[in-house]
């Protein structure tokens, strides 16, 4: 079949819960990507930040391989080395303490949700805990983590959970004003996302860690988008000089195989007991065999440094487009991790940069995410620039 015939398939019976762009992609290959008439794209989005390494990793894939051959699931009640190592590599990269792996992002924010509430529940005797979480966040689709997403079209016609209350990101202010006795939980990106790759300041993330500290407030941070390396540090927090009691990792962790994880402090880890949490896939010997490499691989292709320099070329390069063109109004984020904010809807763009060769996706109405294999050189800078431009230059007149 065609790639036509192809779409038409898929439309008959997948959900339409996805605008899909009409396209097949069948290969990948370090940082492109090749649909079924094998038109080739320079990727910048990396599945939604999640190919770190780039496509057909040979070791990658080989290790992979190798632990098919042995073992792909044992269900937790049993050990595998995989998964022990995995979570040692985890823990000694977040600096906390007990790891729970699950099989997505969403995953690991219902387990911190989860987490948070039964520390308080220990505490109080009462299943009331309540958590701030930021407007204009993104968590996930599943009920708990929609709850504490910020962007009240994605929950509206759900409903969600109770004891959620909404706070402005990087205003300190606001997020103090609304803690209770009842706030068992300040939850929120150390980078905005899909909110429009926001930062956190400085300053602010600064006086929430020592208004949690003060108040007996778990504090967690999610690194679903930002972690593992996308803003030049391993965890997006190392550059404030704090730590969270829990963090959610995914994406990057495994570089395509569905994994994730939320990583807490040994005194409120200790909550959960048997029974309390769970999962029948998570930790599988596959998924933790692939975090693995990816650790192994980072170290040994220095993805850190590579991220450092090249990031720095990738924000001036855009910068140069910020200035040039009056329809681009800024330019921000972290690392390998940027947005261009337009004052009109940027799918157009997207879409006719994508017919021309380039991969990017928006976070929100009017910003183009740039977040590419952390492998990519500056020569790939160039490259996205070269097909992106004139797209620009296009939109403007």
């Amino acid at each position: 079949m065609d790639s036509k015939q192809w779409i038409e398939s898929a439309d008959r019976v997948l959900m339409h819960t996805y605008g899909r762009y009409p396209i097949v992609l069948e290969r990948g290959d370090g940082v492109y990507l090749y649909d079924r008439d094998q038109k080739k794209y320079l990727d910048f989005g990396a599945g939604i930040a999640v190919f770190a390494l780039g496509y057909n990793n040979q070791e990658y894939n080989n290790a992979l391989k190798a632990q098919v051959d042995k073992l792909l699931h044992t269900s937790n009640y049993f050990y595998n080395i995989p998964a022990a190592e995995a979570c040692e590599k985890i823990t000694k990269m977040t600096g906390l303490d007990r790891v729970f792996l699950t099989n997505s992002g969403t995953e690991a924010v219902e387990g911190a949700i989860k987490l948070a509430r039964k520390v308080y529940y220990n505490k109080y005797g009462k299943a009331d805990g309540e958590i701030i979480a930021m407007n204009h966040s993104f968590h996930g689709r599943s009920m708990g983590a929609l709850s504490v997403t910020g962007t009240p079209k994605y929950r509206e016609p759900f409903g969600t959970l109770g004891g959620i209350v909404f706070a402005d990101y990087n205003n300190y202010e606001d997020v103090a004003a609304k803690v209770t006795k009842k706030t068992c939980a300040i939850i929120m990106e150390t980078v905005q996302g899909e909110g429009g790759l926001y930062p956190a300041e400085y300053e602010f993330l600064q006086k929430v860690r020592a208004l949690c500290d003060r108040e007996g407030i778990l504090l967690i941070l999610d690194e679903i988008q930002c972690g593992m390396g996308r803003t030049g540090t391993m965890m997006a927090y190392e550059q404030y000089k704090i730590k969270p009691d829990v963090v959610t990792l995914a994406k990057a962790l495994g570089c395509g195989v569905p994994v994730g994880a939320f990583v807490a402090k040994e005194e409120y880890a200790a909550a959960l007991v048997p029974g309390d949490h769970g999962s029948t896939y998570g930790g599988n010997p596959f998924a933790a065999a692939a975090i693995l490499k990816v650790f192994e691989l980072f170290e040994k292709q220095q993805v850190l440094e590579n991220v450092r320099e090249v990031s720095v070329y990738l924000e001036k390069q855009l910068d140069v487009l910020e200035e040039k063109y009056a329809c681009i109004k800024e330019r921000r984020g972290r690392g390998m991790m940027q947005g261009l904010e337009f004052d009109r809807p940027v799918k157009e763009i997207i879409k006719k940069a994508m017919d021309a060769g380039l991969i990017t996706f928006s976070a929100g109405e009017r910003i183009i995410r740039f977040v590419p294999p952390l492998v990519i050189g500056k020569e790939h800078v160039d490259e996205m620039i070269k097909i992106l431009e004139p797209v620009i230059a296009e939109e403007e007149q």
